[in-house]
């Protein structure tokens, strides 16, 4: 309604005022100078109707205040801003006259309408904070390896405690020493079982004499026992592996396997260096020291060790000990260098003292199957 009033307004000046709208001197007076300085201004887009309407009224309300009511015109125009530097500014003081409207947009020259009495500075522009370059990742200490856990030493054998072959002895064996085999049979599983334990639990290094040398008499005897009960029935052991059944390694005892002689000449004897152990290992023969009807343990070792080699001595049915005549067991003949003098050692558990120079002669020996 503004813009399409102003033209009307412009004709009516010219016929009020005649030819003074187009003096040089009346333009020339109505123009001020343009400023020496300038500011640098970034001038956004400003609507330029409003700089143009007001800038027509002033001159008219000059030219005819009679004639235009001012406050009419100005009513609803938006005043005019600027932006400088990217912020946006209104002038406090009116826009200077001009004869000729501004250009609806501006780039980089002043704003008409901003008088300027001193050059200001212009306003530093802000600058994000530059963050300097990360320092490089110092490179990664060396730590020393977490020390690996030594592998725990391997578990202690068991100390077996012999209970199942004490049973099976108290059950199958009688006072004599005689073996009911044909009953023992039935009792292979358990036998298989104890001999089992011996195999998974060796002496080790830190077992005490008695209770190493106890394990190795009670291996000997239940192994013989199982090698009877293998083939039984039978009338003798020699009638085993030709001959020769105590050379065969059969017997898996920790890593290693053995036969009946390993045991008894490669372990117990130089091992222990106790002839007494003759009287406790067992051949299964008639003539061999009668098997005793319990096991030996650590506890018991010495005590039957002891009993053992004075019932044998004692007994007639393998030695004859008398003033007319001495012959023992053929044992003593075999393994003479582990009794030493012999009629010393026998006087130790002889009833009748062999007198010095007397003959000692050796008995037949009876393979037959010491059986009930």
């Amino acid at each position: 309604m503004l813009r399409s009033l102003t033209p009307l307004v412009i004709l009516f000046l010219l016929f009020s005022c005649g030819d003074s709208a187009s003096d040089p001197k009346v333009v020339a007076e109505a123009t001020p100078p343009a400023p020496e300085t300038t500011l640098e201004v970034d001038v956004e887009e400003v609507p330029a109707a409003p700089t143009v309407q007001k800038d027509q009224i002033k001159q008219t309300v000059k030219a005819a205040p009679e004639v235009i009511n001012a406050a009419k015109l100005l009513e609803g125009a938006p005043p005019p801003t600027a932006s400088i530097q990217g912020k946006t500014v209104t002038p406090s003081q009116p826009a200077p006259k001009a004869t000729k409207p501004a250009a609806t947009t501006a780039s980089t020259s002043p704003a008409p309408s901003a008088p300027v009495s001193a050059p200001a500075p212009a306003p530093k522009k802000e600058t994000a904070p530059v963050t300097p370059p990360a320092a490089p990742a110092a490179p990664a200490t060396p730590t020393a390896a977490a020390p690996t856990t030594a592998p725990a030493p391997p578990a202690a054998p068991a100390k077996p405690d012999h209970a199942a072959f004490n049973t099976l002895l108290g059950k199958h064996v009688n006072s004599r020493g005689d073996v009911n085999y044909a009953a023992f049979k039935k009792d292979e599983a358990k036998l298989d079982a104890y001999i089992a334990e011996l195999s998974e639990n060796s002496p080790g290094n830190d077992w005490g004499r008695k209770e190493s040398m106890a394990f190795w008499i009670n291996a000997y005897n239940a192994n013989t026992i199982k090698l009877i009960l293998k083939k039984y029935p039978v009338k003798s052991i020699t009638d085993l592996d030709g001959g020769k059944p105590w050379d065969v390694k059969w017997i898996k005892i920790g890593s290693k396997t053995y036969s009946l002689n390993n045991i008894e000449h490669d372990i117990i004897r130089p091992r222990y260096k106790d002839a007494r152990i003759h009287f406790a290992v067992n051949c299964a023969a008639a003539s061999c020291p009668p098997l005793p009807n319990k096991a030996f343990t650590a506890a018991n070792l010495n005590s039957l060790l002891e009993s053992r080699t004075r019932s044998f001595v004692r007994n007639s049915k393998y030695n004859t000990i008398n003033d007319d005549a001495v012959k023992v067991s053929k044992i003593f003949d075999w393994y003479g260098e582990d009794f030493g003098d012999l009629r010393e050692y026998l006087n130790k558990y002889a009833a009748t003292e062999i007198p010095e120079g007397t003959e000692i002669g050796f008995a037949e020996y009876d393979w037959a199957l010491n059986k009930q």
